[in-house]
């Protein structure tokens, strides 16, 4: 004869069954939301995408016209091409610019205060800055190397310059 069935063995098999469907029905859960969350995601994209090309398209608002204030005349510059004495930077991170420039700029008469790389490879053109007061050295070095920026010194110490009034940062144009 048999003997009669322990609770505890009636239990068992239902707590297996339990936790296999709890399984089963958490995969079917996270089945479900990544199927919602498909067929939500592409029509909002095409809606963002309608969105984006008519923005693009829509005219710009008309801003009110620059006008540069009108320049000053610079004068004439009180240093001589000898007794101007220039920083050059490599801006543009190919190598030896630098020396090649400053090789130029000595053979038109420049002093070279010393040459180095900029902080930055990526300068896209070149730019000539000057030190307060030697503005009108600026705009003849600019001139003389073809260079369209010219500006007051900008992210450059003064203690940098080697005691330089102007410094030129090579770029790749």
């Amino acid at each position: 004869m048999d003997a009669p069935l322990s609770p505890h063995e009636l239990v068992r098999p239902w707590r297996r069954a339990t936790i296999v469907a709890s399984l089963v029905a958490a995969v079917e859960l996270i089945l479900l939301l990544g199927a919602a969350a498909l067929l939500v995601a592409k029509p909002l994209s095409h809606a963002l995408q309608r969105q984006a090309v008519a923005a693009a398209y829509t005219p710009a608002k008309k801003a009110a016209a620059f006008v540069p204030p009108k320049a000053q005349p610079v004068g004439k510059p009180k240093l001589a091409r000898s007794a101007t004495s220039i920083l050059v930077l490599n801006g543009n991170g190919q190598n030896g610019a630098a020396a090649a420039a400053a090789a130029r700029l000595h053979g038109l008469g420049y002093k070279i205060a010393a040459t180095t790389n900029a902080r930055r490879s990526d300068y896209a053109t070149s730019v000539v800055m000057y030190r307060r007061g030697f503005e009108a050295e600026g705009v003849r070095l600019a001139r003389d190397m073809h260079v369209k920026v010219i500006g007051p010194l900008d992210g450059i110490q003064t203690s940098a310059l080697h005691g330089g009034q102007l410094a030129v940062i090579l770029g790749a144009s």
